[in-house]
């Protein structure tokens, strides 16, 4: 019997570079209360590729067999969602992509009220959001997308909870995701309470090393010529990296965080005039999940370094006075506190 070929998309571990833009979407895996990521830079960079790659590896997720929010149990399953067939099935981590034209009701779901106020029984039609959960959902050029929805979409990644409400009518569900925005800041901004919203924010360009392009050419020729061919090559490397996730996962909530570790949180913060506590307790998360990731029993300034750039560059006050980019002022400003 002839093996059926592997299909899939292009493997996360093969990806060449964009090695910031990998760590911050794995730190995500670990502990999706980091918050959304954030990926600015130039187009074909491997944003797109990086999402779904990352899913594709990590483990399917158990939902009931029909549920439109990919409910974990019988007893999580919405009563408005009519799920006949309740048995428990194994499924890809969900990948949705959120068009910018999308309409509100495509993105949270639409209520058919007639159908409510005449037959007495909540009509949803679930949206993008619902399918989204317990997985990722991916917005590209996202600082082009209606303020009104990029508002909508980041208070229920924060609250995990979608809410519709029409005519008196409300239903709610589950909407527990990691927030991806990328974009090009040629085409716009986005405005800085939205910017900190999104737990981490890389910026990716396009590899100026020739070896590095050709690296990057050579693997995408080889993928695209014979795909099942490519990916059997690189699932060792996937496994191991889905294995490193899951311990990490499960040590999580062991890593340690001296107090010393939360002063350096906030006298970086201070240091550089980022409003509010998001910035130290992202900056906190992060550097746990790093520490998971790498089996180490308590977070270090080592962690903090790695992560402080992704976790507060998006966070920063603008400054006439100095012209050094965000990256360059969260460095030194990292290398000051932390010398």
């Amino acid at each position: 019997m002839t093996e059926k070929p592997l299909t899939g998309p292009f493997p996360f571990s093969a990806i060449v570079g964009q090695d910031e833009m990998k760590l911050a979407m794995i730190l995500t895996a670990i502990d999706p209360g980091i918050g959304g990521v954030l990926v600015f830079g130039d187009r074909g960079t491997g944003k797109s590729t990086a999402v779904r790659g990352l899913a594709a590896l990590l483990p399917p997720i158990r939902a009931v067999a029909g549920c439109p929010v990919n409910s974990a149990a019988e007893a999580d399953v919405p009563d408005w969602a009519h799920v006949h067939d309740h048995s428990v099935v194994e499924k890809p981590t969900p990948v949705i992509d959120l068009p910018l034209g999308a309409t509100e009701d495509r993105v949270v779901g639409a209520l058919d009220i007639e159908k409510a106020l005449s037959h007495g029984e909540k009509a949803f039609e679930p949206g993008l959001l619902a399918r989204a959960n317990r997985g990722y959902l991916y917005i590209d050029e996202v600082n082009l997308l209606e303020d009104h929805l990029v508002d909508l979409l980041l208070d229920v990644a924060q609250s995990g909870q979608n809410v519709v409400e029409r005519e008196g009518l409300s239903i709610r569900h589950p909407a527990r995701f990691v927030l991806v925005g990328s974009g090009n800041p040629e085409e716009g901004e986005l405005r800085p309470q939205l910017l900190d919203r999104f737990g981490l924010s890389v910026e990716v360009q396009s590899p100026r090393d020739i070896d590095v392009r050709v690296d990057v050419i050579r693997r995408r020729d080889a993928y695209d010529r014979d795909q099942s061919a490519f990916l059997a090559d690189w699932h060792d490397d996937d496994m191991a990296l889905r294995a490193r996730i899951v311990t990490a996962r499960a040590a999580l909530a062991r890593v340690d965080a001296e107090d010393a570790i939360l002063r350096d949180c906030a006298e970086l913060c201070v240091a550089l005039g980022s409003d509010g506590l998001r910035g130290e307790l992202t900056l906190l998360r992060a550097a746990r999940a790093l520490a998971a990731f790498e089996d180490a029993p308590s977070v270090t300034r080592a962690h903090l370094r790695s992560v402080a750039p992704s976790a507060l560059r998006h966070r920063l006050r603008r400054d006439p006075l100095d012209e050094a980019g965000s990256t360059t002022r969260v460095t030194r400003t990292v290398e000051e506190v932390l010398a």
